[in-house]
């Protein structure tokens, strides 16, 4: 799926996205001291690749973290911007960041690589890789399962990925695993997984 597809699949939801997913309330408090744990304290520049409404991007700037958000959805960026208006927000692809090779300390990809392909997720990994300074973190949130596999998320299509299989990949594109977090499904809520990384 091309990065125009999710990004039309996106802007035509925005509003009802940002309503009903678009605050820190909507995330477990397992997932928040996760996320500031491996990325809210860290000694340099913290992207959130992918970070729709910026509710997460906001998150860590209240961390103390020096952070921005990158977003295809231009109805996203303008939210974020609104709601956060201390945090840079720019319209990009997180696989075309117009930043330096290792210039960053840490990203955020919370459910921002779902709806690659498996054949997409190499070469996006590899680019996070690069924007990464040795022994920068990396925190990824995603849909598990039991293998990799398409389904129907209510935006456009996703892919689950079993986290051995997510972990291998990562590992392949330069990085090494340093937690991980599985929670099973919860009524409406699919089986959801997060790994944490780190740049070697």
């Amino acid at each position: 799926m091309s990065s125009l597809d999710v990004q039309r699949a996106y802007s035509s939801l925005a509003q009802q996205y940002i309503d009903l997913l678009g605050s820190v309330e909507t995330v477990h408090p397992d997932d928040l001291r996760l996320i500031e744990q491996h990325l809210g304290h860290l000694n340099g520049p913290v992207l959130d690749l992918g970070c729709g409404p910026g509710h997460l991007t906001g998150f860590l700037q209240s961390s103390g973290c020096q952070v921005a958000g990158i977003d295809l959805v231009p109805e996203f960026i303008t939210h974020a911007r609104q709601a956060h208006p201390d945090v840079p927000f720019e319209v990009g692809s997180l696989t075309d960041v117009a930043r330096p090779d290792a210039s960053v300390a840490g990203v955020l990809a919370w459910y921002s690589l779902i709806h690659l392909e498996p054949g997409q997720l190499d070469g996006a990994l590899a680019s996070i890789r690069r924007l990464l300074a040795p022994g920068g973190s990396l925190v990824v949130g995603f849909f598990e399962g039991q293998a990799c596999e398409p389904f129907e998320h209510k935006v456009t299509t996703a892919y689950r990925w079993p986290v051995d299989e997510l972990a291998n990949r990562l590992a392949s594109a330069g990085f090494v695993e340093v937690e991980r977090s599985q929670r099973p499904q919860g009524g409406e809520r699919r089986p959801h997984a997060v790994l944490a990384a780190r740049a070697v």
